[in-house]
């Protein structure tokens, strides 16, 4: 089994149930016996979490009934966004959250609380939950409607400062079970259906990319972007990245407005007369589809080399974006010349940087060069895990960003669910117990 990063693992057995009530049964009969299972969608996630080491795995693949409504969707788990946005759009509507990939399953974003470009705007996975039905670790249904409140008492614990976080559980005395589920990365529910929130189809929609030289203007122009209300999507790619797309320049922005006239009035320092504007809706496609081929042409290059992908995906608070660009430039460049992209979500402090290493020096290098930023990155305010979550590859990040009494938090919420760790067993946590 391998993810989208490359990284890899082993079942002992694989199942791969038809109904609700077959995935049931495998894990009651794996809860009877504790053999720890994870839950399996389209394998698109980039921190392992999708993958075991030994135990059982259960691929929801056969769950792929799509019911479209008036202001909603109901989802199986293995129904792809690419399926929940095709049938929207045809009744004017359209699903919010944008993950970079579209073949992702609805399970899987739902584990992650999985974001992407339109979350500038619209926010993650978890805001658009209507409600789910769930099995526990041992096999036990549950529906959970929004507003449903945990019936245990959990403390509050200190969340960053920023605009998406999905490291670990947001904690909160009388939270949400739909917002304590979403994000928990297979570690304390399985995903068999979700009511989704459906948005009607904006009337109008304008979208450009748009070419700088230098990063200074770039800058200017994200405070200048940020002002307008109408904007939904707000993106960065870096040189690298563009050159990687096969395209030259020193930066650019792309953007997603519902004001067709503030795109065509808005007056940006060194925009570049070269830049793309959409005349269509097949543009707009065009421009997503450029924007979103980035992250599978750096896993290709990564895994030509015979590496799995170097990623952060750390963000700060909105007001430190601009330093934390610029240490990511300094640092990157100093260390890996030529040999990184930085892209990603600029509107809400969220780039990405991708390290492309040859050599095994190289991946260490890298490995300890995202740690010291990742460290940065909750000194300010920030975290660890914006919208990937944490996985297996990742795990040694929580305690950077949380303290021993805030994980001793999670897992007494992990162990009154999941007594026995069965459940997506190494994800979020590593080996604690």
């Amino acid at each position: 089994m391998r993810d989208a990063s490359g990284y890899e693992g082993a079942p002992e057995r694989e199942f791969s149930p038809a109904t609700h009530a077959e995935v049931s049964e495998v894990l009651a009969e794996a809860y009877a016996a504790r053999i720890p299972v994870t839950i399996a969608g389209s394998a698109t996630g980039v921190t392992g979490g999708c993958c075991p080491h030994g135990g059982w795995l259960i691929s929801l693949r056969h769950l792929n009934r799509l019911v479209i409504e008036r202001g909603r969707a109901v989802a199986e788990a293995a129904v792809t966004l690419r399926d929940l946005n095709d049938a929207a759009v045809r009744t004017g509507q359209f699903y919010a959250p944008d993950p970079t990939e579209w073949t992702a399953s609805v399970g899987g974003t739902i584990a992650t609380n999985a974001s992407g470009s339109r979350s500038y705007r619209y926010g993650a996975t978890r805001r658009h939950i209507v409600a789910l039905d769930v099995l526990f670790a041992d096999g036990s249904p549950r529906h959970f409607r929004r507003g449903e409140a945990i019936d245990f008492d959990v403390p509050a614990l200190p969340l960053p400062r920023t605009t998406k976080n999905t490291a670990g559980y947001p904690l909160r005395p009388g939270m949400d079970w739909i917002d304590l589920i979403a994000g928990s990365e297979g570690t304390l529910a399985v995903v068999l259906r979700a009511e989704l929130q459906l948005l009607p189809a904006p009337e109008r929609l304008a979208a450009a990319v748009l070419f700088f030289d230098n990063e200074d203007d770039v800058a200017h122009s994200v405070a200048l972007c940020q002002r307008e209300p109408s904007l939904r999507m707000l993106e960065y790619l870096d040189a690298n990245s563009l050159r990687l797309m096969g395209e030259r320049a020193g930066a650019a922005l792309i953007v997603e407005s519902e004001s067709p006239e503030w795109l065509e009035a808005v007056s940006l320092p060194g925009l570049r007369d070269d830049s793309w504007v959409a005349a269509s809706a097949q543009d707009r496609e065009r421009f997503r589809a450029f924007r979103h081929a980035l992250p599978e042409r750096v896993n290709s290059r990564v895994q030509r080399n015979g590496f799995q992908k170097l990623g952060s995906d750390f963000a700060v608070p909105l007001e430190h974006g601009p330093a934390m660009t610029a240490l990511y430039h300094a640092e990157l460049s100093r260390l890996f010349p030529g040999q990184y992209v930085l892209f990603g979500h600029i509107g809400d402090a969220h780039l990405h940087a991708n390290i492309l290493p040859e050599t095994k020096e190289q991946e260490a290098a890298g490995r300890a060069l995202l740690l010291d930023l990742a460290r940065h990155a909750v000194s300010l305010g920030g975290t660890v895990s914006a919208e990937h979550g944490l996985g297996k590859r990742k795990a040694n990040l929580l305690p950077v960003q949380y303290g021993q009494n805030a994980i001793e938090a999670m897992l007494t919420v992990k162990r009154r669910l999941d007594p026995h760790f069965l459940l997506g067993r190494g994800n979020i946590f590593g080996d604690a117990r």
